[in-house]
């Protein structure tokens, strides 16, 4: 007797190896506890299947839906997602291109930075600006090929790892109403936040408790959070290779080119031009 969980044949599911994708891949970084890929999915539709490690996964172009035992996700441009040990998934591929850069990571690397409560099952979804900031800097650190940036990237993904820990035992803990409200505000409705006075009368909250409060829920300010997410959204596009810099500049909702350039390099210390340029070719590069 064929037995299933959840609808899905523990005979046909696969269990990728580590550094193992459904596609071609671009770059491929192997260090002793991390393997870092880039890779272009290539297959129209993935079945149900599970991964060796753990994996940070970062959709940088194209959309894909993907389906775990809980819930359907449709994925685009800047989807940021934590798949924990054997979380089991199937994706489906509209686009003509889809390439996703995934960070894998040992159970030894867990333990050797104390990160052992990461024991939850399945996956997680990651809408943080701060988080997918943390996960730009890495991206843009692999496309320098020098080996002494392991270091580098390990401080990096130990930022941002450390952050999704207290992220999930927050989510455990009681959350204010007006926070929750705040969060579905900066993801699906930014243009509402035109100034501190007029988020706090749709939040019914005082000014100065909102301004003191938002850093406990949110790691940053109000303005380097709404920030973060425009540079976020002007990364992609320039990893999109579709548009130039000023419809970037306008699309993201930056006033003009002095304004968008000063915001990226606060946050990248390179202007959007310089980090286009050092992200163009993409090699096969194998440590």
């Amino acid at each position: 007797m064929l037995r299933c969980i959840f609808g899905i044949s523990n005979k046909v599911m696969r269990k990728l190896k580590r550094g193992e994708f459904f596609g071609n891949d671009l770059q491929k970084l192997n260090y002793d506890d991390i393997t870092i890929t880039d890779t272009t999915y290539t297959y129209p539709k993935v079945d149900w299947h599970s991964h060796e490690l753990p994996y940070i996964s970062y959709l940088i172009q194209g959309t894909l839906i993907e389906k775990n035992n809980k819930e359907h996700n449709y994925l685009s441009p800047g989807s940021l997602q934590f798949h924990n040990w054997g979380a089991k998934h199937s994706n489906l591929n509209p686009s003509d291109f889809v390439r996703g850069f995934n960070i894998e990571l040992s159970a030894q690397w867990f333990r050797k930075y104390n990160l052992k409560d990461f024991d939850f099952e399945g996956s997680i979804n990651i809408e943080d600006p701060t988080t997918k900031d943390v996960m730009n800097k890495i991206f843009s650190e692999t496309k320098t090929n020098d080996k002494i940036n392991q270091i580098s990237l390990e401080l990096l993904i130990l930022n941002m790892l450390q952050t999704l820990k207290n992220d999930v035992i927050r989510s455990t803990s009681i959350i204010p109403n007006w926070v929750k409200r705040l969060e579905e505000i900066l993801h699906s409705e930014p243009e509402i936040c035109t100034s501190l006075s007029h988020l706090s009368e749709v939040l019914n909250i005082h000014p100065v408790h909102l301004s003191r409060e938002f850093p406990k829920y949110f790691k940053t300010t109000i303005g380097d959070y709404l920030r973060k997410k425009k540079v976020n959204k002007a990364i992609l596009l320039i990893l999109n290779k579709k548009h130039s810099m000023t419809e970037i500049c306008y699309e993201c909702g930056f006033y003009d080119q002095s304004h968008f350039i000063s915001n990226f390099k606060k946050f990248y210390q390179h202007t959007p031009l310089q980090f286009s340029k050092k992200i163009a070719d993409v090699n096969s590069i194998q440590f």
